[in-house]
């Protein structure tokens, strides 16, 4: 038996717009149908994505200024800053060398096989970031530019992108050092709601600087 499609809305909705917007103007693949919202975008083909908590991501813009295309998922609370396709698999060697091996950092990385939120793009309705957190809806914070090629401005290893992009090892480092900075504020403001006597968040910059264990990304 022959399963059949469902077509385009008519009139074209938001997800069908921005299907055309991202597959004629970008040429990205996607997955998903307006009528199973919402439209994804597949990683590992043309970029994959470094993954990581709002507050922390907006700590990382405002560090290194320019970067690749940006995109917020106001529903996870996550901003996904566009990589070159290939460099989720460096990720975990990168923390290594940067020494944040073995540090809980809610940093990850999306490669082949993975896949994120479309956010609608303003033509097709799309809106601000400040309003996608309240509404759980994806939207671009730095959009990609249809009819211009979006990896020459994607962050790649040891290389600055010819959009002027940070090379993949000081956004990588910046990224683990605001995950770090979140994590240990989030955990501050914890414990100031909690009773006291529970026991001090083990880690913190203080000691390891005293230890002598200084993250390397500190010094990037």
């Amino acid at each position: 038996m022959t399963a059949t499609l469902p077509g385009p809305c008519v009139p074209p909705c938001p997800w069908c717009q921005a299907r055309r917007w991202y597959e004629h103007g970008l040429r990205w693949p996607t997955a998903g149908v307006c009528s199973q919202a919402p439209l994804t975008l597949l990683t590992g083909a043309r970029f994959d994505a470094l993954d990581l908590p709002v507050d922390a991501g907006f700590a990382v813009l405002r560090r290194v200024g320019r970067t690749g295309p940006v995109a917020l998922d106001g529903r996870a609370r996550r901003l996904r800053f566009l990589i070159a396709a290939g460099s989720a698999d460096e990720l975990p060697g990168l923390l290594d060398w940067l020494e944040w091996g073995g540090v809980a950092l809610d940093l990850t990385a999306l490669g082949a096989g993975g896949r994120i939120v479309a956010p609608v793009p303003r033509s097709a309705g799309g809106r601000g970031h400040l309003g996608a957190l309240g509404t759980g809806r994806a939207v671009w914070v730095r959009p990609p530019e249809p009819g211009r090629e979006v990896e020459p401005t994607l962050p790649v290893t040891g290389l600055g992108g010819e959009g002027g992009a940070p090379d993949l090892v000081r956004l990588v480092s910046a990224a683990a050092t605001e995950c770090h900075r979140a994590r240990l504020l989030r955990a501050g403001e914890a414990r100031t709601r909690r009773p006291t006597g529970d026991q001090p968040l083990a880690f913190s910059y203080a000691s390891r600087m005293s230890a002598g264990t200084r993250p390397r990304s500190l010094t990037l």
